[in-house]
């Protein structure tokens, strides 16, 4: 009786299986996306939503793709004052030993003095292995502090799959990722939009204090040929096989793309152009709130002869997808415990909802200058309002 148990058990949770895999092959053959890649994830990065998918939780090794953390640390050092783009970064000889004498290298020398900035051009233009161990260096006083701090930051970001062991890509034991993981620091990046003015550069050259310039040249070709590409980084090592983590954006739509283990370069940005495209055929940009119209009126009084407007502080966008019904609400949250504000002073923000989810917010300003009445001219004016009734 137990072995029959046993067996019913077994083929539920292989018919389970089964199902489960097969509708998942199903709605990839519904989208017309074949992905030759190991792995890849389309992502609508405002909201997170995860567009396409296929093996994101699958470990392999990201190459230099691993450099989209080293970027963000940077960039979150700037954006804290605990460094300034302008600082003076001595090139230590570690850091030139990482560089060698491949193509993933800024070529620095020992000694040599790069600002901040430079190195961070050497690492989303060029790749520079050498740029991103002078960065590490710089921000945490050697590589393998900077690696650990790097994994701290996975771990906040929720990257269970990720376990980082250098901050270049180099293959090293157990230096493995995701595409789901990619794509959350990926996300996360983004945020600090000066990036894109690095990684969306074709070509740069730097030659303050050298004979020899600097040429740097983007590894990622779609900056130059796919419409609207930015960022952010490709990776190659025979291990990984190649990798991108790629973004664009049309129409104030942005979408966000990671391919591991491509067999070729050109299989890799095939599969990434294919995805985008598909994520920009499908959802379309929206306005909820213009910058500088009116939000919302608020009344003073019961009657309404008192009364200021509350004005958005700046645009806010919403990514819909195409031909699907939404219900779109705001809701104003200000601040209620001043008793009074001067005209453009931020009193509080205006949350947009889509199908009752909070999709943002954006900060909102009074358009005059406000006083709150007293609980006597509150009573009063009940008062009157009583005797308005009784007339």
């Amino acid at each position: 009786m137990k072995i029959k148990s046993k067996a019913i058990v077994f083929i539920i949770l292989s018919t389970m299986f089964f199902t489960q895999f097969h509708s998942l092959s199903v709605k990839g053959e519904e989208l017309g996306l074949d992905v030759e890649a190991k792995s890849g994830l389309l992502m609508e990065p405002t909201t997170g939503k995860i567009i396409f998918e296929k093996n994101i939780h699958e470990k392999f090794a990201p190459a230099s793709v691993t450099k989209i953390m080293t970027m963000l640390l940077t960039m979150e050092a700037v954006d804290s004052g605990n460094i300034k783009m302008n600082d003076k970064v001595v090139v230590s000889e570690n850091a030139k030993k990482m560089g060698g004498n491949g193509s993933s290298s800024m070529l620095l020398d020992t000694g040599e003095v790069r600002t901040v900035e430079e190195l961070i051009k050497g690492v989303a233009i060029a790749s520079g292995n050498d740029a991103a161990v002078a960065l590490a260096e710089y921000i945490s006083g050697s590589e393998d502090a900077f690696v650990n701090l790097m994994n701290k930051r996975a771990q906040e970001l929720g990257m269970k799959d990720t376990t980082f062991k250098n901050c270049h890509g180099l293959s090293a034991e157990g230096h493995l990722t995701s595409a789901y993981d990619i794509a959350m620091m990926s996300k996360e990046l983004l945020k600090h939009d000066k990036i894109l003015k690095y990684s969306g550069t074709y070509m740069e050259t730097i030659s303050e204090g050298r004979k020899q310039p600097i040429e740097l040249v983007n590894h990622n070709k779609l900056v130059r040929f796919y419409k609207g590409c930015d960022g952010l980084k490709t990776g190659f090592t025979n291990e990984a096989k190649y990798c991108i983590s790629a973004t664009a954006t049309r129409d104030n739509i942005r979408m966000l793309t990671v391919i591991m283990g491509s067999p070729t370069y050109k299989v890799r940005n095939r599969d990434a152009s294919m995805l985008m495209n598909y994520g920009f055929s499908k959802f379309e940009a929206k306005k909820a709130i213009e910058k500088n119209s009116d939000v919302e009126k608020i009344n003073l009084n019961k009657k309404g002869t008192k009364f200021y407007f509350v004005k958005a502080k700046d645009d806010l966008n919403i990514i819909l997808e195409r031909g699907k019904e939404n219900k779109i609400t705001k809701k104003c949250v200000l601040n209620e415990s001043k008793k009074e504000f001067k005209k453009n002073e931020v009193i509080g923000y205006c949350e947009i909802y889509v199908n009752e989810k909070l999709y943002g917010k954006v900060e909102v300003y009074s358009d005059r200058d406000v006083r709150t009445y007293s609980i006597f001219y509150n009573i009063r004016n009940n008062l009157c309002n009583l005797f308005d009734n009784a007339i």
